[in-house]
């Protein structure tokens, strides 16, 4: 079983930044493909980020050169880094291992 527990989500105003983590019980983040997706009241889950093994990243078209998707294998972490924030981007933010693990998901709200 892999357990993924995601931080660093919270309230910040438009243009703002914040960067969300997600650490995962086991030292298995360097040799998967991990993605970010969120899911707004009353809208469809979305995949916003994506890496894979090779550390290739794929984003979608609403957050690409805001957003950053990297990984830290020696802490076993893999984040998303948010700039340039808008309300639009509020949501619940979930980390996936495709196949093995959900994270429990982390609240960013956008606002001013």
């Amino acid at each position: 079983q892999v357990q993924l527990v995601e931080s660093g989500g919270g309230l910040v105003q438009p243009g703002g930044s914040l960067r969300l983590s997600c650490a995962a019980s086991r030292s298995i983040i360097s040799g998967l493909p991990v993605a970010w997706y969120r899911q707004a009241p009353e809208k469809q889950r979305e995949l916003v980020a994506h890496i894979n093994s090779g550390d290739y990243t794929n984003y979608a078209d609403s957050v690409k050169g805001r957003f950053t998707i990297s990984r830290d294998n020696a802490k076993n972490t893999v984040y998303l880094q948010m700039n340039a924030l808008k309300p639009e981007d509020t949501a619940v933010y979930y980390c996936n291992i495709p196949g093995l693990a959900w994270g429990q998901g982390t609240q960013v709200t956008v606002s001013s």
